[in-house]
């Protein structure tokens, strides 16, 4: 199981689709465990709602192999330009609140167009999602004009990550020291959405039962994404947003991970032995789920796109 760091995972957002998965693993409890610690402490003491190493272990957590959009692809699924949010559809995003989710939406399509290589809609996208962090007042951490170039040129794949996670590092440490961690959850959150909602619009026209698990895998995420929300439900648009993520999380209630755990083995490494646990999970998940599924997301996104 791969793993990504914060930023990566914050903004895999201008190369791929920013897409959580669990792949197959139990979700760690340590992390959740440790952020519900904090909110219970935050009762009582004074200071940022989530200090930057529970944040930052939270989000570490989270099983991240931006993957979605190869593997949509491999699946030979034409590329849908439709199902994306438009990238003039910028103007409508005046509020902090909407710029940071519609930053993640956007670096989700930015992501899912440049895997077809769509240099046109690329370029489209990587405008907004400028015009997004220029609103934000953090186009100052974007390197606009060399992402732009990587992306569009069909450069290397490992400089453009390179570039970007510089980027988010920069941006990452901005929002931290400016005490604003709530709109890294909700740029976050936005990415997210849009790779559910991009997988649950290509499934409904391509029955897919390695999409079905992947959309049924996101239980699991949702789960840790309202944690991290609920730290910010003082604020009426967040708080708006909970209980839309809500009703999402009761519709998840219907779908059954179940994992299976299988001997444990061992590997070396240097001059220690690994001791690694080895578990498949089995998803229960129906095209009923994924119509209640997809409902509710394109409901949800549509209060944020519109």
């Amino acid at each position: 199981m791969k793993k990504y760091n914060f930023t990566f995972a914050l903004f895999a957002s201008a190369l791929f689709a920013l897409f959580l998965t669990a792949c197959g693993g139990e979700p760690q409890k340590t992390s959740e465990d440790l952020l519900k610690k904090n909110k219970e402490e935050q009762k009582t003491a004074k200071g940022p709602a989530v200090s930057k190493e529970v944040l930052a272990d939270i989000i570490k957590s989270i099983p991240s192999p931006i993957e979605i959009s190869f593997f949509i692809k491999d699946l030979q699924i034409k590329y849908d330009k439709t199902i994306s949010n438009s990238s003039e559809n910028t103007q409508k995003y005046n509020t902090n609140y909407k710029q940071a989710l519609n930053l993640g939406i956007y670096s989700t399509d930015l992501g899912y167009c440049n895997i077809y290589e769509q240099k046109q809609d690329a370029l489209g996208y990587l405008g907004a999602v400028k015009e997004m962090t220029t609103g934000l007042k953090m186009d100052q951490f974007l390197d606009f004009n060399t992402i732009k170039k990587l992306a569009t040129t069909g450069s290397n794949l490992d400089s453009l990550l390179l570039v970007t996670t510089a980027n988010l590092e920069k941006i990452n440490e901005h929002l931290q020291e400016k005490g604003r961690a709530d709109l890294t959850i909700l740029i976050l959150t936005g990415g997210w959405l849009e790779s559910l909602y991009l997988t649950c619009a290509i499934a409904k026209k391509h029955a897919n039962e390695a999409l079905f698990s992947r959309i049924g895998e996101q239980k699991i995420i949702l789960d840790q994404l309202l944690l991290l929300l609920s730290f910010y439900e003082s604020n009426n648009n967040i708080k708006a947003l909970i209980e839309d993520m809500n009703k999402l999380q009761t519709i998840y209630n219907d779908v059954k991970i179940t994992y299976k755990y299988k001997q444990a083995s061992t590997k070396q490494q240097g001059d220690q032995i690994i001791l690694e646990q080895n578990t498949e999970s089995e998803i229960q998940f129906t095209s009923k789920d994924l119509d209640n599924v997809f409902k509710t997301t394109k409901a949800i996104r549509e209060k944020i796109t519109e």
